[in-house]
């Protein structure tokens, strides 16, 4: 299982990319994601990750922000 603080700097990126847009956090939070695949972790959890890191990775589906 990863480690807690894995899991809420992963989380702490999301708000932040959700909260104002900023890229380089939903690049960070998508490079944390996919680490989190690497780990031992169950496989419902595993795909959810990585979908988000699919999404947050997506360049196309940018936030209207300028941030």
């Amino acid at each position: 299982m990863p480690p807690s603080d894995l899991w809420a700097a992963t989380l702490s990126l999301l708000l932040i990319h959700e909260e104002t847009g900023c890229r380089h956090s939903a690049l960070n939070a998508a490079r944390l994601l996919d680490h989190l695949c690497d780990m031992e972790i169950d496989d419902d959890t595993r795909r959810l990750c990585e979908r988000a890191s699919l999404r947050l990775g997506n360049t196309e589906n940018q936030h209207a922000c300028a941030a």
